[in-house]
């Protein structure tokens, strides 16, 4: 993980086609310092609108994860739903396959080490699917200057916001990425942005019923 993390540069190729240059591991922590309270706040929400392949988002994730086993290490159903809560709080968008499948990779790995670290052979795979489940929403192959999905059937960037809902439920609200900037004239947000306070408050596309947070992926499965 951290030699990926080093790595700056994956091909000039790639720089010279996408401008691809990866945020060294000295800047990513620099940067999250000056929002250091944010990252340690399990619920708070993150979207990085060229995530590469997850430089940022992973030490997000590692913060977010430190902060789960300090409160609920000992307390094992409670670690799962806060461990699940912070993965749904991560958001990435990125034009290159490649660079959206492994910061998938690199986000659940850093959730499986500690999870499987902190309760071995007591480890649920229904807690494994449903983090892996959500990664798979929320870090979207995507161009975010068009606002559009990549792919064979591109379509508008949509995100789905994990609500927690009467301690064991999450709520899902899918918003497209374009009613999100276009909520009261914005031209974009930043790295850091939580999609959920109470001042920002866009129209869902499509809203589901709350659902137990180890059963997500079975029951959004699409």
């Amino acid at each position: 993980m951290l030699a990926a993390m080093e790595s700056q540069v994956i091909s000039k190729q790639r720089v010279a086609d996408h401008g691809e240059v990866l945020t060294g591991r000295r800047e990513v922590n620099a940067m999250l310092d000056l929002v250091k309270q944010e990252t340690e706040r399990i619920e708070s929400r993150f979207l990085e609108q060229a995530c590469g392949n997850g430089n940022f988002l992973t030490e997000i994730m590692e913060r977010k994860l430190r902060v789960v086993e300090k409160r609920y290490g000992k307390a094992q159903l409670d670690y799962e739903r806060n461990a699940i809560l912070a993965a749904s709080s991560i958001y990435g968008i990125d034009i290159l396959e490649d660079n959206v499948e492994q910061c998938r990779r690199r986000l659940f790995g850093v959730f499986e080490w500690n999870y499987t670290r902190l309760f071995e052979n007591k480890a649920k795979n229904k807690c494994r699917e449903a983090v892996r489940f959500i990664l798979e929403r929320n870090i979207i192959w995507g161009d975010a200057l068009t606002l559009k999905t990549v792919g064979e059937k591109p379509g508008y960037i949509a995100f789905s916001e994990w609500s927690p809902v009467n301690g064991s439920m999450l709520k899902r609200r899918d918003f497209t990425f374009h009613s999100l900037l276009s909520h009261e004239g914005m031209k974009e947000l930043p790295l850091f942005s939580d999609l959920g306070e109470d001042a920002f408050i866009p129209t869902p596309v499509k809203e589901y019923p709350p659902t137990h947070f180890m059963e997500v992926a079975d029951v959004h499965k699409q």
